[in-house]
């Protein structure tokens, strides 16, 4: 397969310094590069989430679709109910969501696509959009753009495309990664933001002394650890290093990569054993159950986890300085949306939703439920946006540019391959096995990218 290529393009818009991805150049051929998504069938049989009821408008003949959904944490199943509910009443078209665990959904979305998948169906801005999308596994959206264009900048629009630059994803929102505490433990220890690695890890080192877990951490679903990579690789080394890492343009046996190891290695005696075993749900609560004293995740995770009652006691900080060339310029702040699947039964009623919810009315509704996701219509005027939110998009707007997530950025073969190598580092962070999960790494990549 053609080595694929990425740039860095400038965003327009309220959020005027936030960056995204370019799409990739070279087609990607699915026998060359085996997808990471296991083959286990459709997702017909999944359990179903709630419908959105018929109103005065769907008895008007508008149609009706079903909408595949990773939306399974309740709060944001709750959310995304919403946001169907008011997409039926604004073009008469009934939705049906089937809603599918969220790691159940993504591995099994090859088979899915290729299969009897729903008319409609959640999914991610970036490689992961175009993977598929070279596949001719989705139906584009070319026709929906021309009506909903108007509502997003140029960076939204780019993460939006394929690799034939036709569109094929409706973007909603995006979030941070970002570090996670409580105020009140923060206040109640004397505990300052740190600003830099030394105070991060001297910090790590007090509250371990004061009988906290230092860091929260789970990585049972294979994923999460994925993003403490990214931002140690972007803080040692730079977002152009990253992405070219994602492409294999610098090898994974790199000194570089060994960098972004040691400083993990550094922070492994303060972050919370056992991760391998753990969901990251259950970290996220033992954050806020206060055995924790910080956790590294997405606001949508952490957030969205958190007791409403305690949501005002939620804070964060981006991750500290490592190297004073690159700042915290850079940060994961995924993009999430919606795709038209090209085995669609029922499309023409399934662009109509989409046309609906690639409007600012569409967001609106949406974070009027979800309290943690930043919306990134133009002009988005979201008044029910809490300290969370606010904060996440003044994070997001204050860098220079902002990756996708390892998961969505590399292909997806070389996702996986880091998964199970960062898991084995996890249990056996030493030097030797660093060197070792190097040129694993390294040797698998050369195959992937050949």
């Amino acid at each position: 397969m053609s080595d694929p290529s990425q740039s860095l393009i400038r965003a327009a818009g309220p959020l005027s310094r936030r960056s995204a991805l370019k799409g990739m150049a070279g087609a990607l051929g699915l026998a060359a590069l085996p997808s990471l998504l296991a083959a286990c069938g459709s997702d017909e049989g999944s359990s179903q989430g709630a419908s959105a009821p018929a109103t005065a408008a769907s008895s008007a003949g508008g149609g009706a679709v079903t909408f595949g959904s990773n939306y399974s944490d309740e709060a944001t199943k709750n959310a995304f109910a919403a946001l169907v509910t008011a997409a039926t009443a604004a073009t008469g078209v009934k939705v049906t969501v089937n809603t599918v665990d969220h790691n159940t959904f993504q591995n099994n979305i090859s088979s899915y696509l290729q299969g009897t998948p729903d008319d409609l169906a959640t999914w991610f801005a970036g490689y992961r959009l175009q993977f598929f999308a070279a596949q001719n596994l989705l139906e584009p959206l070319d026709d929906v753009w021309e009506k909903i264009g108007g509502t997003f900048n140029d960076a939204a629009k780019s993460l939006s495309k394929g690799v034939d630059g036709k569109y094929y994803l409706v973007p909603l929102y995006n979030y941070p990664w970002v570090v996670f505490y409580n105020k009140s433990v923060f206040k109640d220890k004397g505990y300052e933001v740190p600003a830099d690695w030394d105070a991060f890890v001297a910090l790590c080192k007090k509250m371990q002394k004061d009988g906290l877990v230092p860091l929260a951490f789970a990585e049972k679903d294979g994923w999460p650890a994925l993003g403490t990579f990214d931002i140690i690789n972007l803080r040692v080394n730079g977002y152009d290093y990253h992405i070219k890492l994602m492409k294999h343009e610098i090898p994974w046996t790199d000194p570089g990569v060994t960098a972004v190891f040691d400083h993990w290695r550094e922070l492994m005696p303060f972050m919370q054993k056992g991760a391998n075993g753990r969901l990251w749900q259950d970290a996220a609560k033992d954050l806020e159950n206060k055995k924790a004293g910080m956790m590294f995740q997405g606001s949508n995770q952490v957030a969205a986890n958190y007791d409403p009652s305690n949501l005002g006691d939620l804070d964060f900080f981006p991750y500290p300085v490592i190297n004073a060339q690159y700042g915290q310029d850079y940060m994961d702040a995924p993009t999430d949306g919606f795709m038209l699947p090209k085995n669609a039964k029922n499309k023409d009623a399934a662009k109509k939703i989409l046309e609906y919810l690639g409007t600012g009315d569409a967001e609106t509704t949406f974070l009027k439920t979800d309290q943690w996701d930043t919306g990134i219509a133009n002009g988005l005027v979201a008044p029910t946006y809490n300290d969370i939110q606010k904060k996440g998009a003044q994070a997001i707007a204050a860098c220079k540019a902002v990756s996708q997530f390892m998961d969505r950025d590399t292909v997806p073969d070389m996702a996986t391959a880091m998964i199970k190598g960062i898991q084995s580092f996890i249990d056996n962070p030493s030097a030797a096995n660093v060197t070792s999960i190097q040129k694993s790494a390294e040797d698998q990549a050369k195959t992937i990218f050949a």
